[in-house]
């Protein structure tokens, strides 16, 4: 088959995971591009601008050791830093940061590019393009039946979401394997891959809960990869949604700060990467502010829970999530007179 452009990796998705993904396999000597629906708005924090925490701070420290950019990208940017858990033992101290939202997408760009043998293409994947095992000729893009796809492919269902993968591999009745040889673009060219990696996250058929209504999107005003998503279901993949919570947008000028107890920085700022020897902003941290919810903000919400999605049918979730929403913490902690709330910038 003939392909407009040929790789040997493709990564669709320019999240954290795609970003690691493109500079990972670029710095190993392959020609990379990383495809994106918005050059602009590549490593977007569209949620919370924060990095790390518990749990996560480990993480973030992990991909550092192998090599990753997500720490030393957020030491250049980050506003506030704090280690958190100091009270107990070493084993659970995390660190986390809130970051300058525009400034991290800027920075994180600017390094994907002057990084040699990747390329950023700004275009929506549609499909993936897909062979039988030891067969010359293409069978087709996803409009069959899949067996299991001999890629690198990382797949992500979403929602307002991040998603689970499916099980490997994919079996067909009569034990067929297929090959992914690359993507085919809304635009209708096809781009040839050794290996194609897709981290869409929330994109991936994304679907936004906003009060009672919903609607779908990848990111507020943002189109969801309904064209790629559908694509996958036909290869026979099964994608489901985890719930994320997005908090409101508050403006600063709005508040009586006076009414909130202040929460600094660190004095000593501990850096993410190995690499940074002092964060960029060691003197110039921003900080945050608590506050704590009071037993009429509980009636209030008691209320109206019946209006929330999580409560009103329109989202079945289950099991733990990461970002449990306040009317959450109401109703399953009832005993509770009282919850923190966080402003952060």
């Amino acid at each position: 088959m003939q392909f407009t452009e040929q790789y040997d990796v493709a990564v669709v998705g320019a999240g954290h995971a795609g970003c690691e993904a493109a500079m990972a396999a670029a710095r190993m000597g392959l020609r990379t591009a990383l495809f994106t629906l918005n050059v602009d708005l590549i490593a977007q924090m569209s949620c919370n601008p924060a990095v790390g925490g518990i749990a996560k701070g480990h993480l973030v420290r992990e991909i550092d050791a192998l090599g990753g950019l997500m720490g030393e990208v957020t030491d250049a940017v980050g506003i506030q830093f704090r280690l958190l858990n100091t009270s107990r033992g070493p084993a659970v101290w995390s660190p986390r940061a809130q970051c300058d939202k525009q400034a991290y997408r800027l920075k994180m760009r600017e390094v994907l590019e002057s990084q040699p043998n990747l390329t950023i293409k700004q275009a929506e994947v549609a499909d993936l393009i897909v062979q039988a095992s030891g067969d010359e000729s293409v069978v087709g893009h996803s409009s069959f039946a899949a067996g299991s796809l001999e890629s690198s492919a990382e797949l992500r269902s979403a929602g307002q979401t991040r998603a689970s993968a499916p099980t490997w591999p994919v079996e067909t009745p009569t034990d067929e394997r297929r090959r992914v040889l690359g993507i085919k673009l809304r635009d209708g060219r096809t781009v040839g891959a050794g290996a194609v990696i897709i981290t869409t996250g929330t994109f991936l058929n994304g679907l936004i809960h906003c009060g009672e209504q919903q609607y779908p999107a990848g990111r507020s005003g943002e189109p969801a990869a309904v064209l790629l998503g559908e694509a996958l279901k036909k290869l026979g993949l099964r994608g489901c949604r985890l719930k994320t919570g997005t908090p409101p947008r508050l403006d600063g000028r709005s508040i009586d700060w006076s009414k909130f107890q202040e929460q600094p920085g660190d004095s000593d700022p501990t850096p993410f990467s190995f690499r940074t020897k002092r964060v960029a902003h060691h003197e110039s941290q921003v900080a945050c502010y608590v506050a704590w919810t009071s037993p009429e903000t509980h009636e209030l919400i008691r209320q109206n829970v019946h209006r929330s999605p999580m409560y009103s049918g329109q989202i079945k979730s289950i099991g733990p999530r990461y970002c449990p929403s306040i009317e959450d913490k109401i109703v399953k902690f009832p005993d509770k007179t009282t919850h923190q709330l966080f402003l952060e910038p």
